[in-house]
């Protein structure tokens, strides 16, 4: 893709820079236009450092120098206005931009592939192409969730290249959509292998949050995967929860209403849904590799989650002619209120009715990257029956005479099924 003059204007600047300071910028975040990444920048930014978001996607550069947000985060776009207009953080795709930082934030994550198998050299490899940026006296830190071990093959890397860069991992925590709170209100895990590494990592970290906690680069890889992991299990212990009682004829939010009524020790018990999204299960995967594929509770919560759209399929299947039905999906995100699909499971039970229904048809009034979505309107006034794929907030005041499958129960009037 074409970069813009204004795009060029800016990394034109940044090789300009007087070497009179040697790290001119304070932070640079690479992969800093993503979910992730912007909002972390943006923090910084807010807080007065001088903030760089080193991004390949020359799209979200131009977006974001635009003081416009490439997604969707609750109170971030004003913020970004204001930082962009002050001067406090520009994106650029310059790679230039990474040797002028004294913190460089790497937030490029340990992918999983399609055979469920962590990628342990995507992360060192993503750095290595870092090495001729790099400068000494960084520090670099990693932030995305990265497979355990992954953050010594990166010290081990910079060294092999003769890299003079110390190296931190800090993991995000932050839920979407609540980053603009959770950057500053929860504690930082801080980690790294040498005590003055440590030290400038919470430093730098100190500028969000006065709480930190420290431990070791390999203690941190695992709370970082036994985090998401945990809710990945909740999220599978309450959908098996709820298909039981489904089963049984028997209504589970009014038992779930029973357990949790005053009743504090079940507080933290979730409602059924699908449980999705670009880190849980991924992570939940990781943790099962790392174990050798001995994670039998890891490997249950999977079947579980992902079985669920199938399920309501197969419980859909023996209350309609589906053959016959149109039917529309209200929600394609992963999550409520948000625009993000990746990993959503409205795309897997999408799939599924594909094959069991007579027609599919979508809708959701956040996402913009799927051109096959239609309006909400339409969806309703051509379907037969409606799931709610994701539990947007706008769905409790549905209104609509056809039969509406809601396993979230967010419209409060859902087909039993």
């Amino acid at each position: 893709m074409a970069r813009s003059s204004e795009g060029v204007r800016r990394s034109t600047n940044l090789r300009a820079m007087t070497q009179a300071d040697t790290f001119p910028l304070d932070v640079v975040v690479v992969g800093g236009c993503g979910h992730v990444g912007l909002p972390l920048a943006i923090a910084f930014a807010e807080r007065g450092l001088r903030t760089v978001a080193h991004d390949i996607n020359a799209a979200a550069v131009d977006t974001v120098n635009a003081a416009q947000l490439p997604f969707d985060e609750p109170d971030a776009g004003p913020v970004l206005a204001r930082v962009i207009a002050d001067g406090r953080l520009s994106a650029s795709t310059d790679p230039a931009s990474i040797g002028l930082a004294r913190h460089v934030i790497v937030v490029i994550g340990t992918p999983v592939d399609e055979h469920l198998n962590p990628d342990a050299r995507a992360v060192p490899d993503a750095v290595a192409t870092l090495h001729p940026f790099l400068q000494a006296g960084q520090l670099l830190v990693l932030r995305s969730t990265v497979y355990p071990g992954v953050t010594a093959l990166v010290e081990e890397g910079l060294a092999a290249a003769g890299v003079d860069v110390e190296v931190a991992f800090c993991p995000e925590r932050i839920a979407e959509g609540k980053a603009m709170t959770e950057l500053f209100d929860l504690p930082q895990i801080i980690s790294a292998r040498s005590p003055d590494a440590v030290a400038r990592a919470d430093k730098l970290f100190r500028h969000l949050t006065e709480r930190t906690v420290h431990v070791s680069p390999e203690e941190a890889e695992l709370a970082k995967l036994f985090t998401n992991t945990w809710r990945y299990i909740k999220f599978a212990a309450a959908n098996q929860l709820y298909m039981m009682a489904n089963d049984f004829g028997l209504d589970f939010d009014r038992i779930r209403h029973a357990i949790t009524f005053e009743y504090p020790r079940a507080q933290d018990m979730p409602g059924p849904g699908f449980a999705a999204g670009p880190c849980l299960f991924k992570d939940t995967m990781q943790l099962a590799a790392f174990n050798d594929n001995k994670f039998v509770l890891g490997h249950s919560a999977m079947l579980v989650n992902e079985g669920l759209p199938l399920y309501v399929v197969s419980r859909m299947a023996q209350r309609f002619e589906l053959k016959t039905m149109i039917v529309g999906i209200l929600g394609m995100a992963f999550k409520g209120e948000s625009d993000d699909t990746r990993s959503s499971l409205s795309y897997k039970l999408k799939r599924i009715l594909r094959f069991r229904a007579g027609d599919v048809l979508t809708a959701d009034p956040y996402v913009r990257t799927d051109p096959a979505l239609l309006s909400e309107e339409e969806v309703l006034e051509r379907s037969d029956v409606v799931v709610i794929g994701a539990p947007h907030r706008r769905y409790a005041e549905l209104s609509t005479t056809k039969p509406v499958i809601d396993i979230w129960n967010i419209t409060g009037n859902g087909v039993r099924i």
